[in-house]
């Protein structure tokens, strides 16, 4: 994709299982939606809210298939019959996590692409996820980081985007909720602030 290959380091090979076309859009706007994998009610709300402002107006969504706001992101694309894009830590022959193996079923089953650097049979590892959080931010045009801890993996991909001078977006969460210091501390350093799904439409 496109996209990818402006990345500092691109993957030298990009796997795909499912409608890989969606790959190649060049009018489709693609939004990364990362953040905690222990979301709470409120971080469940606004992934929701955002997800579904962007889905309508045409944007794709990556994310990670990770549990918490990932899962989010991409099932609620699936629900409203928008496309998504998820980025594995494996080989795209096999679902990981397990827990959200219908929600990759659904993805590759006319709802999207799973995508993977890393050859078929290939198991998780732990280097595996921050080179992962590399693509998302390299296929996607904004990243937007809707709750997480202040070592959430999310940072990686938002820091990613930084460096790619692609615009990074942070929801403000409670100050006394351990789940809003990875995006208040993107505040902190440039990220914008975004309280509806037209505040990042209007940037990327």
């Amino acid at each position: 994709p496109k996209l990818l290959r402006e990345s500092a380091v691109p993957p030298i090979v990009l796997y795909g299982k499912g409608e890989q076309e969606v790959l190649a859009s060049t009018i489709s706007v693609f939004v990364g939606v990362v953040g905690t994998r222990r979301i709470s009610s409120y971080g469940r709300e606004v992934t929701q809210s955002l997800t579904s402002s962007l889905v309508s107006s045409g944007c794709v969504i990556v994310s990670g298939l990770a549990m918490g706001v990932d899962a989010e992101a991409h099932t609620t694309t699936i629900d409203l019959g928008g496309k998504t894009i998820a980025v594995l830590g494996s080989g795209v022959d096999a679902c990981y996590p397990t827990i959200n193996t219908d929600i990759y079923t659904r993805i590759i089953s006319g709802n999207g692409v799973v995508v993977s650097e890393y050859p078929m049979g290939e198991p998780p590892s732990k280097g595996s996820f921050p080179s992962r959080n590399r693509i998302i931010a390299g296929l996607s045009h904004g990243v937007v980081l809707t709750e997480g801890s202040a070592d959430s993996g999310a940072l990686y991909t938002a820091h990613e985007a930084f460096a790619l001078r692609r615009p990074v977006f942070a929801v403000p969460g409670p100050i006394t909720s351990s789940l809003s210091k990875a995006p208040n501390s993107l505040l902190t350093k440039g990220a914008i602030l975004v309280t509806s799904g037209e505040d990042i439409l209007t940037a990327v």
